[in-house]
């Protein structure tokens, strides 16, 4: 039995010795595995992180960009309140002018409105009650100066300053109102140049 126990000893001891070959060789297989997977995964990461980095920059920029248009936005909306309130505080000072001064403006603007018509002028009641005396008489000469004729409307009408002109039932609104609202962009133009450059 001793060259048996031998040949089992030597047979152990060649598979001990085939076994920590085939251990070594996978450890080192393993190590190289791991080595490239390290690398690899530190690739990944950096192109990650070079992403991240491009992503917040784009970030930022649409944010600023977005604040910038917010702050124009602003800017303009503050504009347009400020011609607005500057518009209105026109109008509410055309409607108080004094009763000559505002007399003076709507034969002015009766010149430029009346027609080579046979018609009719409406007022509202405020400057029915306060109509200077003799203007009835300038309506009549500027009509007839056109060729037409205007008549004094026998009532009162609901506006809010200035007139209508009524030629065959066709109204010409001639109100404070009305000139403000059709002349607001060209007025708006003005007001921001004047006040912002």
């Amino acid at each position: 039995m001793g060259g048996l126990d031998k040949m089992k000893s030597r047979i152990l001891e060649e598979a001990n010795h085939s076994a920590q070959e085939i251990i070594a060789k996978a450890e080192a297989e393993a190590e190289t595995i791991v080595k490239a997977a390290k690398a690899e995964a530190e690739a990944g990461a950096a192109k990650i992180s070079e992403k991240a980095e491009r992503d917040a920059a784009d970030y930022a920029k649409r944010v600023e960009s977005s604040l910038d248009m917010r702050r124009k936005q602003a800017y303009l909306a503050a504009k347009r309140e400020v011609i607005s309130t500057v518009l209105d505080k026109a109008y509410d000072t055309v409607m108080n002018l004094d009763v000559n001064e505002y007399f003076d403006m709507l034969e002015k603007m009766l010149e430029s409105y009346v027609l080579p018509e046979e018609g009719v002028i409406c007022f509202s009641k405020r400057d029915l009650e306060r109509m200077p005396e003799g203007f009835s008489g300038k309506i009549r000469t500027i009509a007839a100066a056109k060729g037409g004729s205007l008549t004094l409307a026998d009532k009162a009408w609901d506006i809010d300053g200035g007139f209508l002109l009524v030629y065959g039932g066709i109204e010409e609104n001639c109100t404070i109102k009305a000139v403000f609202d059709s002349k607001r962009e060209e007025l708006s133009d003005q007001v921001n140049r004047l006040l912002f450059g």
